[in-house]
């Protein structure tokens, strides 16, 4: 049990109003569990950083009630915090974290896991600006950068009543204007070397993002490792027909096309300018490096393993991760699917 006071911290805007209309159920299943709550409401990132910063010095769980983006933001906080604790309720459009830690859609049962789930080392990416050995933007999903760049500015300035279908609208509005750009990438630098015509280059701290698009099915959240998952140029028709509707399954990635390696660290950069987006938010302009970063944050799960668990088996010790596999998936209709997650 947690038993530690909780603060709440709110992003009244997430999901076009659910997480501050949620808010206040929020506080009473968590009190009807015997914890202590604190509530807070953000005025934006930034903030939502100051209050999980103050949070944490108090000894409080630091609970986030929003999208993906400000738990990113919050958990770019709690690094710098060891003893820190971070739960997670679905409070945005998407809710890809909260997905893929098995914590479930209905706030009462979330709100059980933060009063009696149980406490895992998550990793984080981290997209660098500039100096490699400096400190970075935190993002706990995936960050993208080509098609997806295009996709997510839709979907961010789309009607809140999409709600989670925003993502699969995003996608489909941007296809219509799309054409290949010419894509480099270095992996674990200095090291290996691709270049590509095509889509989109991701880098995935986990599995899912857009609202339940499983990019990077074989992603854990404890392996200190970035899945990196490419795109390559393929007609608009194969994408809407053969990519697109398997992604939320994670079959897309036995497709012609579609490539997969898995890295500590890569670098990016494009013939022309893109935003790389991570957690549904805009986090920089190309060319950059993104890294992972091991056992950054401590973060509440269910007691429970879900079914396809976001963690290894048995999570391997920092100093004992292997060096990174090379993996590259070519499809193959004989190939056997992974797992509807």
């Amino acid at each position: 049990m947690v038993a530690a006071p909780v603060c709440l911290i709110v992003n009244p805007a997430a999901g076009g109003g659910k997480a501050g209309r949620l808010a206040p159920q929020a506080e009473r299943a968590l009190a009807g569990h015997g914890l202590t709550v604190r509530r807070v409401d953000t005025r934006d990132l930034a903030h939502a950083g100051e209050l999980a910063a103050e949070a944490a010095r108090q000894g409080e769980t630091v609970v986030a009630l929003s999208g993906d983006g400000m738990v990113g933001a919050i958990a770019e906080v709690l690094r710098d915090f060891p003893d820190a604790r971070l739960g997670v309720l679905p409070g945005g459009r998407g809710n890809d974290l909260a997905r893929v830690l098995g914590i479930p859609d209905d706030l009462e049962a979330a709100c059980a896991t933060v009063a009696g789930g149980r406490m895992r080392a998550m990793d984080v990416g981290e997209v660098l600006y500039g100096d490699p050995g400096g400190r970075g933007r935190t993002f706990v999903g995936i960050a993208s950068v080509g098609f997806d760049s295009d996709a997510n500015r839709i979907a961010n300035e789309a009607p809140p009543w999409l709600g989670g279908l925003v993502y699969a609208y995003g996608a489909l509005r941007a296809l219509l204007a799309w054409r290949p750009a010419r894509f480099q990438l270095e992996l674990d630098p200095p090291g290996e070397r691709h270049s590509f015509s095509g889509y989109s280059v991701g880098a995935a701290n986990s599995k899912a993002y857009g609202g339940g698009m499983h990019a990077a099915p074989d992603a854990l959240l404890d392996d200190g490792l970035l899945e990196v998952v490419l795109l390559e140029d393929v007609s608009k028709l194969a994408f809407l027909t053969r990519i697109l509707p398997k992604v939320f399954s994670g079959t897309h990635v036995r497709e012609p096309g579609v490539r997969v390696f898995r890295a500590r660290e890569l670098s990016i950069d494009a013939d022309r300018p893109f935003t790389m987006y991570a957690d549904g938010d805009p986090i920089g302009e190309l060319p950059l490096r993104v890294r992972a970063v091991p056992g950054a944050v401590t973060v509440l799960v269910p007691a429970t393993d879900p079914q396809r668990s976001a963690f290894a088996a048995s999570p391997p010790a920092a100093a004992a991760i292997a060096p990174p596999e090379r993996m590259t998936r070519a499809s193959s209709a004989a190939e056997e699917p992974p797992a509807e997650a």
